[in-house]
């Protein structure tokens, strides 16, 4: 199913892009109708390239087409080859052979002027200690999103007149390069720490970061006897710290508007909540801790998902023996497990999940919102222990697409196939950085050819059994629950809470569903904490019953810090520091 284009002894790279096959499509199909011949110059690197080829037609020149490619009915048209050695001046090709979202072929590309452009997401060689040598795009303080990756070779867009059943020949230049990302300035509440993981560049054979981002408390400064509880803010990769914003919203900023939330000015509501946080934070009444974002990128993905893993390494660890004795050696962190506390929302929330069942003395509650599948029984609409396919429901006269995005309506928007097969354009053998991919990269066993071992085939969507056995022993949260709730039960009674909306557009209140039945008709002990469901809410609900998810996600700080107090008024040690950090 996934292909990869390698060196053969004399045989050039074109050659080889001509005659290996793209998925679905005969091997033995001349290639008819429009070809693509892309290159960069020596001026542009004078070494060969490894990385991802992405050709991107779109029907309009709105933006870039590198920015008009997504899950939804807008997304525009991808195509993509791996390359391998590719030198300076030599033609790839991309043509009718190569696989494309949401068009299959070129050959299908009805007559019409495109704007397009090509795109090189690069590649470097990582030389694991596992004995496995993997190409794969390295973070660049972007988090892994290849449009916007510095260093990728891009071409200028232009307008191009082809027809998918007519021979051409387009040839594009790697023209640009997109240029580096500074890093973000301290300030007086906002702190950023980088960190050399011994456990991370000892598995990955060179030097590895870990990043955070650290909001400090309001009087850190003059208050230096005082030591801190410590909490984590689980979530994709932060830049820096978001939503806190000093100064006043911009009465002048242009209106933006959200579809996604159907609020108009909805930038101008994000500044004006930013600003509200800080008013907060610095406020008597709000509670003094340190708020931690982490930056965990891994060459797979834009975080890590706070685990160890076969392929993304011993994050996990790093995070917790590393990461954030550091912060807390730095900013006079208590450095205890009753005084430290994680929360988010979808990735975050179940990061924030699994490390408190993963590391459960370390950490005294999870506040777990819209998290991604807890139980792959529901793994979005898959069951992945009973069904064989993933993109298709069983059934021996007709093929029902599995649904991968909805509103609350349950109106849907794009399908589990056409999800996956975008991400199987964007990287071969679960390269493309993005979801489906990270999650197969965290959950999976390594592979024979060192890359994660596919839960299914990324053309067809057939579920291997073996690998889904494995996700279930190692990192299906429900299961772990029940299979070690007799010693895993006492250490995180009283600390889980979690929240999803009904109508989550992933399909993911459905694993919370199966996670409740079992936590609250279990006992010895009783679990102590919350499952809440919000009606008819979308991604992301976070248990807030008095605003709409475009508001709500807005203050999860305001909603869960104040909850860690009571936590930690009713959970602390005796003789602990309770009173140093309350001024």
């Amino acid at each position: 199913m996934l292909r990869r284009i390698g060196t053969v002894a004399g045989t050039s790279v074109v050659a080889l892009l001509l005659l290996v096959p793209s998925p679905g499509r005969p091997s033995d199909q001349a290639a008819v109708g429009p070809r693509f011949l892309i290159s960069f110059s020596r001026a542009r690197s004078a070494e060969p390239q490894d990385g991802r080829l992405l050709l991107m037609l779109a029907a309009d020149s709105t933006s870039e087409p590198r920015f008009q490619i997504s899950d939804g009915p807008t997304t525009q048209l991808i195509f993509g080859i791996d390359v391998d050695g590719l030198p300076p001046g030599r033609e790839a090709v991309i043509d009718a052979t190569v696989f494309g979202y949401p068009v299959a072929s070129l050959a299908d590309l009805p007559p019409g002027r495109y704007w397009v452009q090509a795109l090189l997401n690069r590649y470097e060689t990582f030389r694991r200690a596992d004995g496995h040598v993997v190409k794969l795009p390295p973070d660049r303080g972007e988090g892994q999103q290849w449009n916007r990756k510095p260093g990728n070779f891009y071409s200028t867009p232009r307008w191009v007149t082809v027809d998918g059943r007519r021979d051409a020949v387009v040839r594009l230049a790697l023209d640009g390069e997109i240029p580096p990302i500074p890093d973000p300035p301290d300030t007086k509440y906002i702190k950023h720490v980088k960190l050399r993981s011994e456990r991370l560049s000892a598995f990955w054979g060179r030097p590895m970061e870990l990043g955070a981002h650290v909001l400090l408390p309001e009087g850190f400064d003059i208050h230096p006897e005082a030591r801190y509880p410590l909490v984590v803010n689980h979530g994709h990769f932060p830049y820096t710290f978001d939503g806190f914003r000093e100064i006043p919203p911009d009465p002048d900023l242009p209106c933006t508007y959200s579809a996604r939330f159907g609020l108009e000015c909805y930038n101008r509501i994000q500044q004006q909540a930013a600003h509200q946080f800080y008013r907060d934070w610095t406020s008597p009444a709000f509670p003094r801790v340190l708020l931690v974002e982490i930056q965990h990128p891994t060459p797979y993905y834009d975080d890590s998902y706070a685990v160890n893993s076969a392929n993304n390494g011993p994050y996990g660890d790093a995070i917790m023996y590393e990461l954030l004795p550091e912060i807390e050696r730095r900013f006079r962190g208590l450095g205890a497990g009753w005084a430290r506390f994680t929360y988010g929302g979808s990735t975050g929330g179940w990061e924030a999940m699994a490390v408190q069942l993963f590391y459960p003395d370390e950490f005294n509650g999870a506040w777990v919102a819209c998290p991604d599948p807890i139980d792959f029984r529901a793994y979005t609409a898959v069951n992945l222990y009973e069904d064989t396919n993933a993109y298709y429901a069983a059934s021996r006269w007709k093929r029902t697409p599995r649904p991968g995005m909805r509103n609350r309506l349950g109106h849907v928007s794009a399908t589990l196939e056409e999800m996956n097969h975008r991400e199987l354009v964007l990287g071969s053998r679960g390269r493309s950085g993005d979801q489906w991919d990270i999650w197969q990269a965290v959950y999976s066993p390594v592979g024979a050819d060192g890359y994660p071992k596919p839960i299914w085939d990324k053309r067809t969507g057939t579920i291997d059994r073996s690998v889904a056995e494995y996700w279930r022993e190692h990192y299906d949260l429900s299961h772990i629950l029940r299979r070690d709730w007799p010693t895993l039960g006492p250490k995180v009674a009283g600390k889980l809470f979690i929240y999803v909306g009904d109508m989550d557009n992933y399909y993911l209140n459905n694993a919370v569903y199966l996670v409740e039945e079992f936590l609250t008709n279990t006992w010895a002990p009783h679990y102590g904490g919350e499952v809440d469901y919000g009606d008819r809410a979308e991604h992301c609900w976070n248990g807030d019953h008095t605003r709409s998810n475009g508001y709500s996600r807005l203050r999860y700080h305001q909603m869960f810090i104040p909850r860690i107090m009571d936590q930690i008024r009713k959970r602390h040690p005796v003789g602990a520091d309770t009173l140093t950090w309350r001024y």
